[in-house]
C-alpha cells in the first residue's frame, strides 16, 4: 500500500512538472547555483575530510556562497537558464559548460583577490578545489538536465509513436530527421533510412539503419511495423520516378509523407541547414504526388520583364488552365487586364479571386463567348491588349463528337476572331493552347484545335511576308501580331479530368470506370504547364508551335490502382468500359512526319510543321463555318477532315466518311 502510495505521489510530481509549460528561469538559477555550492562544499571535503572542514567552516561556507553567486554571471551571459529543461539538447549543454568556464575565471580571479586583501582564511578552497568543483558542478548539471529530459521522454514514451522511415539520408533525410525528433510531443519513432548512397548503405546513421532502396521493403515494413515513410525535401523527384518502391509501400499499407520546407533552405553538401528556423511540414501524399515528373525551373524575370506594365487579355479564364493563367499573370502587375469567358459562376468566381488576391491590378470580367464577332470587336477597340493569351475551347471529346457544330464555332471561328482582333487592334502577341490531341486527331475536338493551330500559323506567316516588303519598301522596321502556339497533354487536376472523377467514384465505394486496361496518358501540373506557356508565349517570335515535354506516360488502370490503394478502400473494384467515341489508347505530341528543333528551355521544343497559306486557309474555314451553321454533323466533319487529311476517326460514326475518301482516292 505504502508503494502504490509513493507512486502516486512521484506520478503526481512529475505530472505536475510535465504538465507545466515552462519552469520559472529563477528556479532554474537557484538549482544551478545550489548545485555549486554543494560541489564547492564537497571538493573542499574530499581534500581535507570532516575535521579541517569543520575549523573553517565559517570560510568555506562564505567562499562556496560567493562563487555560487558568481556562477550566476556565466549564466546570464550564456542564458543557461532560459531553455526549457525537459527539451535539454547538446546545445544547452554546451552553454552550461561556457558559463561555468566564465565562471571559473571569475572564481580564480577573485581567490587572487582575497589572497591579497587577506579577507578570509583563504585554506578554505584552494586553487585545485575551485577548478574541481566547477568540474563537478559541470557534470552535476548536466546529469540533472539530462535526467529531467530522460523522465519526461519516458513519460512521453507511453504514448504511441508512428514508425517511420525516411526517404534519403545524406541528401536531406538526417535534417529530415533532426526536425522530426525534435518535435514536442514527439509523433514519429525513426526506425531507418533508404539512402541511394552506396557509401553509407547497410551501415547505422543516427543509431537506426540505412537500407538500399532495392531491399525488399514489404518484408521490411511488416517486421518493423513500419506505418509511413517520410519523404526528404531534396529527394522528392527521385521517389516520384521509383514506381516500385511507391508499390511496394502503397500495397504494404504504409502512409508516406513529403517533406516541405516553409521557406528557402540553405543546403550545404547535400544536406539541409536547419539552423535558420526554416520550418519543415510534412504532407499526406496524393496520387498526383506519386506520379513520375521531374521539377521544371522556368525564366519567371523574363516573363515578368515583358507582362508588367502591359495590357492583358486572356479568354477562357474560368477554366482550369485560365484561371491559372490569369493569377500567374496578376503577379507580374500588368497595367490592366481583361477576362473573358461565357461560364458565369466560375467566371464569378475568378472576379472574386481578383478582388481578394489581386486588389491593386486593375482587372474587368466579361461573360460572353468568344464567337460573337460584334461583342468582341467592341472589347478590343475598347482595351487594345497588349498580349492575348488565347485559352477558351470546348475539349471534352465524347461531348464534341456528337456536337461538331459546336466545336467549330466556338474552337474554330472563336479562335479566328480573336486572332483577327489581335491583328486589327495592334496586339503585340498572341499566345494559344493547343493539345496533344490536335496530332494525328482522332476525334472532333483534336481536329478543331489542329484547324486553329493552322490558323494563326497562317496568319503569322503572312504578316511576317507583309512586313517584309514594307521595311524593305521602307526601310523602317514594321510592328506586326506574332502569333505563337503551345501544345500539351493533359494537366493534373483539371476540371472533368480523370483524378477527380476517379477520387468520387472512390468515396462512393466503386466501380472505378476505367476505358480501356492500356490506354496511356502524359501528365503535367497545371502551374508548371502555365509557367511553360507564359515562357514560350513571351520568348517566342511568331509563327512557333511549342511542344512541352510532358515526361513518362502513365497507364489510367495504373493510376486507378494506386488511388484505390492510398486510399486506404477496400473491395473498390475497377470496371473497364471500352474506349470512348473518338478516343486514342495514347496521345502524341507530335505528327510521325513532324521533328523537333530545341529552344530556350530543356523542356520546350519547336515542332516542325507543314506550312499553309492563309488565303486557302481562310477559305476553308468560312466554308466550314457556314457548313456548321446548318448542324449537319456529316457534312461538318467531312470538311474537316478535308481540311486535316491526317484526321482518321477512331470508334466512331466518322470512320463512314474516312472510307467515303479513301473510296474516292
Amino acid at each position: 500500500m505504502r508503494d502504490l502510495e509513493n507512486r502516486n505521489w512521484l506520478t503526481r510530481i512529475t505530472g505536475w512538472y510535465f504538465n507545466k509549460s515552462v519552469l520559472p528561469y529563477w528556479c532554474i538559477l537557484l538549482l544551478d547555483a545550489i548545485i555549486v555550492l554543494f560541489s564547492c562544499i564537497f571538493c573542499y571535503w574530499v581534500q581535507n575530510r570532516t575535521v579541517v572542514m569543520f575549523h573553517h567552516r565559517d570560510d568555506v561556507m562564505l567562499t562556496s556562497l560567493m562563487y555560487a553567486l558568481l556562477s550566476w554571471v556565466g549564466a546570464k551571459i550564456f542564458r543557461t537558464y532560459s531553455g526549457v529543461v525537459r527539451y535539454s539538447s547538446l546545445v544547452d549543454l554546451m552553454k552550461v559548460a561556457y558559463a561555468n568556464m566564465v565562471s571559473l575565471a571569475l572564481a580564480l580571479g577573485s581567490w587572487l583577490l582575497l589572497r591579497q586583501l587577506d579577507v578570509l582564511q583563504l585554506s578554505a578552497l584552494s586553487p585545485i578545489a575551485i577548478v574541481a568543483a566547477f568540474v563537478v558542478a559541470t557534470m552535476l548539471q548536466w546529469l540533472m538536465r539530462l535526467m529531467v529530459r530522460t523522465l519526461f521522454e519516458l513519460t512521453e514514451s507511453k504514448t504511441k509513436k508512428t514508425k517511420v522511415l525516411i526517404y534519403g539520408a545524406l541528401t536531406g533525410g538526417v535534417g529530415l530527421a533532426k526536425s522530426i525528433l525534435m518535435q514536442k510531443p514527439a509523433q514519429y519513432e525513426l526506425c531507418g533510412f533508404i539512402s541511394h548512397e552506396p557509401r553509407i548503405r547497410n551501415m547505422s546513421l543516427m543509431g537506426v539503419k540505412v537500407f538500399n532502396p532495392d531491399e525488399d521493403f514489404a518484408a521490411i515494413v511488416k517486421k518493423m511495423h513500419i506505418e509511413a515513410v517520410l519523404v526528404s525535401p531534396l529527394r522528392v523527384d527521385d521517389f516520384r520516378n521509383n514506381q516500385k518502391i511507391q508499390d511496394t509501400l502503397i500495397g504494404a499499407g504504409c502512409k508516406i509523407y513529403m517533406a516541405q520546407l516553409e521557406k528557402e533552405a540553405n543546403v550545404k553538401d547535400g544536406e539541409l541547414n536547419l539552423d535558420d528556423n526554416n520550418g519543415m511540414q510534412l504532407k499526406e501524399v496524393s496520387v498526383e504526388d506519386l506520379l513520375p515528373r521531374q521539377q521544371i525551373h522556368v525564366d519567371l524575370k523574363s516573363v515578368e520583364a515583358q507582362l508588367t506594365g502591359k495590357r492583358v487579355l486572356i479568354t477562357g479564364s474560368a477554366g482550369s488552365i485560365g484561371a491559372e493563367i490569369v493569377r500567374q499573370v496578376a503577379a507580374f502587375h500588368p497595367a490592366k487586364m481583361m477576362l473573358i469567358d461565357q461560364a458565369e459562376t466560375p467566371q464569378h468566381d475568378i472576379r472574386l479571386m481578383m478582388a481578394s488576391q489581386f486588389p491593386d491590378v486593375p482587372c474587368e470580367v466579361v461573360v460572353t463567348s468568344i464567337s460573337r464577332r460584334t461583342r468582341m470587336e467592341a472589347v478590343f477597340s475598347t482595351f487594345r491588349p497588349d498580349y492575348v493569351f488565347h485559352a477558351a475551347a470546348y475539349k471534352h471529346v465524347p461531348m464534341m463528337e456528337d456536337n461538331p457544330s459546336e466545336a467549330v464555332m466556338n474552337n474554330v471561328y472563336g479562335t479566328k476572331v480573336i486572332a483577327d482582333m489581335s491583328v486589327q487592334y495592334g496586339a503585340k502577341k498572341f499566345v494559344m493552347i493547343s493539345t496533344d490531341k490536335a496530332v494525328n486527331p482522332t476525334n472532333v475536338m483534336g481536329c478543331s484545335k489542329r484547324i486553329c493551330e493552322i490558323y494563326v500559323q497562317s496568319l503569322d506567316r503572312k504578316l511576317k511576308l507583309e512586313a517584309f516588303e514594307e521595311q524593305h519598301k521602307t526601310g523602317k522596321k514594321v510592328e506586326y501580331t506574332q502569333f505563337v502556339t503551345t501544345r500539351f497533354g493533359n494537366v493534373l487536376g483539371s476540371n472533368g479530368s480523370v483524378i477527380p472523377l476517379f477520387r468520387e467514384q472512390i468515396k462512393k465505394g466503386g466501380p472505378v470506370t476505367v476505358t480501356d486496361e492500356r490506354i496511356v496518358r502524359f501528365f503535367m501540373l497545371i502551374p508548371e504547364a502555365c509557367k511553360l506557356v507564359l515562357e514560350a508565349g513571351t520568348k517566342g517570335n511568331g509563327g512557333e508551335i511549342f511542344v512541352f515535354d510532358m515526361g513518362k506516360p502513365v497507364r489510367i488502370a495504373d493510376l486507378a490502382k494506386r488511388m484505390i490503394a492510398l486510399s486506404g478502400a477496400k473491395n473498390v473494384e475497377i470496371k473497364f468500359t471500352g474506349l470512348r467515341e473518338g478516343e486514342k489508347l495514347y496521345e502524341e505530341v507530335l505528327n510521325e512526319l513532324e521533328g523537333t528543333k530545341p529552344t530556350f528551355h530543356e523542356k520546350i521544343r519547336i515542332a516542325q510543321v507543314r506550312e499553309y497559306e492563309y488565303d486557302e486557309v481562310s477559305r476553308d474555314i468560312e466554308e466550314l463555318v457556314d457548313i456548321s451553321k446548318l448542324f449537319n454533323n456529316m457534312d461538318t466533319v467531312r470538311k474537316m477532315k478535308q481540311i486535316v487529311p491526317e484526321y482518321k476517326s477512331n470508334n466512331s460514326v466518322y470512320e463512314a466518311i474516312d472510307e467515303e475518301l479513301a473510296s474516292a482516292k
